[in-house]
């Protein structure tokens, strides 16, 4: 669906943003893109949806060039969610939908009012100028445009912004619904807990730089220690002791009188992150 080659990137004479990026992904992959801010997340992004020119390198979507493909078939088998809700404020959500939805083919497109409904879309407000609503409900608009075109290709940047726990929940669920439906999406985020729930692979970006590509059970297991927090009770106190998972094959190696809970320390993604990289992710 996307591949990169030499990847690069220039803002102006001695600002390269991007230094020879590679990397793939297939069809219906969810695919995170992961680093601090001001690592190359978005202009990645952008230059894979031609919001950017000039770049170096090579870029395929949908086995074609990124560089000849500049027709309306093309750019309509995408949809794109931007970090920073692209509405008209003056409009309704319907509104807003209904126009976006012009330029597609009818037979393309979902029905707003159910979409904005699956989204939890408070229906009071369907109606009511864009700058009333909320961030959150700013955030689902946003995700109803990007999914009003039925994409093959969905593009997500920082999708969980602005929602509370509830609302993230939300829509990571429609997000593996999209990918169920064989849709590949291409996620941006410094949230590491976002891309360990949703993604099947992951590439951390540091400075332009790819720093490490992988599924995330895979970075985690490779970058583990391997160490098991016991919790125990013993001789009427409570207890904590780590041991190496070798040391379980015998039993667990200590007097207890009871096990109160077994915990992995496998690292999370955010460790390996700075493990890999230097840097924390804000």
């Amino acid at each position: 669906m996307i591949e990169v080659k030499d990847l690069t990137f220039s803002y102006g004479k001695d600002k390269e943003a991007l230094h020879g990026l590679n990397f793939t992904v297939g069809d219906g992959e969810i695919f995170g893109f992961l680093g601090p801010n001001g690592s190359g997340k978005s202009t990645t992004q952008k230059i894979l949806t031609s919001i950017l020119k000039g770049h170096g390198g090579s870029v395929t979507l949908f086995g074609k060039d990124l560089r000849s493909a500049h027709t309306q078939e093309f750019f309509r088998k995408i949809g794109v969610l931007f970090e920073f809700p692209y509405l008209y404020t003056n409009l309704s959500a319907l509104d807003n939908l209904r126009y976006f939805a012009s330029f597609y083919p009818k037979e393309q497109l979902r029905d707003p009012e159910e979409l904005l409904e699956e989204l939890e879309f408070k229906r009071d407000f369907l109606r009511k100028p864009v700058s009333s609503h909320s961030k959150g409900m700013r955030q689902r608009v946003s995700m109803a445009r990007a999914l009003i075109s039925n994409p093959r290709l969905l593009f997500l940047d920082e999708p969980i912004s602005g929602l509370d726990p509830t609302g993230a929940v939300l829509f990571r669920k429609i997000i593996e619904k999209e990918r169920k439906k064989g849709t590949t999406i291409f996620v941006t985020t410094h949230n590491m807990l976002d891309a360990d729930l949703l993604c099947d692979r992951v590439a951390f970006l540091s400075n332009g730089n790819i720093a490490a590509l992988d599924t995330p059970r895979n970075l985690k297991e490779r970058n583990s220690n391997r160490s098991i927090a016991v919790s125990y009770l013993y001789q009427g106190k409570r207890r904590e002791a780590t041991i190496t998972a070798p040391e379980l094959k015998g039993g667990i190696p200590f007097a207890y009188d009871e096990i109160i809970s077994i915990h992995s320390q496998e690292p999370t993604l955010e460790d390996i992150f700075i493990q890999y990289t230097g840097r924390r992710l804000t």
